[in-house]
């Protein structure tokens, strides 16, 4: 099967210790990353994203080395908790930027952007500036944009985080559906804080400690905690020092 996202003893060394991934990510598979902070999740990313270089080992996404390729060549979106939007733009051309970065938009794209704001509940919204949404519609905002760019691999960097449990949740069922709608659904690799986000949604998890994945399998499974001790500690179903 195509793998949307390959990382081969791809080593990074991050204050005076060294971290160590090796991971396979189908196309269209949906991959939520945990574990404690520190533990190398968002430095996992950056690494996908190129905004650091390994010391060792090869990343591969959507089957193309990506030695030497600068960021914004990558084939990937990111959204990350901040959104990432231009404040001084309105959100029409927020969301245009994912497929014209000069903002010359042509009459088909300018009905792709619309369809795409309608997508995410936002139809109506595109002369608005960020600052007059909600944290949750500039998250949407954000969503369009990447979905409307149509990469094989999006990256996920807590961009839920900072919004409240329900709205977390209805946020998670937008990302689902776009992402249904699509032949071809980009693969996802999401970093969380909150585990329970995983259910439901992500087809396998992932927990990192020490810098390296501990343990990866089917999300339900992992986050049972019956398999690795570790795992449990970190969700708390044994406490520390407890012996499973």
């Amino acid at each position: 099967m195509k793998k949307a996202l390959v990382l081969d003893n791809v080593r990074f060394a991050h204050g005076g210790s060294e971290m160590h991934f090796d991971l396979a990510v189908e196309a269209g598979e949906w991959l939520a990353v945990i574990g404690p902070s520190g533990a190398g999740k968002s430095t996992l990313l950056d690494l996908v994203a190129g905004f650091a270089a390994p010391s060792a080992g090869t990343i591969a996404i959507d089957g193309r080395a990506m030695a030497g390729v600068a960021p914004a060549e990558r084939p990937l979106s990111i959204v990350f908790q901040d959104n990432n939007l231009f404040p001084h733009l309105d959100v029409f051309h927020n969301v245009a930027l994912g497929i014209a970065p000069d903002l010359r938009v042509a009459a088909a794209d300018r009905r792709r952007v619309e369809a795409a704001l309608d997508a995410v509940g936002l139809a109506g919204f595109g002369k608005r500036r960020p600052a007059e949404m909600s944290g949750g519609e500039r998250q949407r905002v954000a969503l369009a944009r990447v979905f409307l760019r149509d990469r094989p691999l999006l990256l996920l960097d807590e961009p839920f985080a900072a919004l409240g449990p329900a709205l977390r949740r209805e946020m998670l069922v937008i990302l689902t559906e776009l992402r249904a709608g699509r032949a071809e659904p980009p693969a996802i690799v999401m970093v969380t804080h909150h585990p329970e986000d995983a259910v439901g949604h992500a087809d396998r998890t992932a927990f990192l400690d020490a810098g390296e994945i501990a343990a990866i399998g089917p999300t339900r499974r992992l986050l049972a905690g019956d398999d690795d001790p570790r795992v449990a500690r970190y969700l708390g179903t044994i406490a520390p020092g407890e012996r499973p």
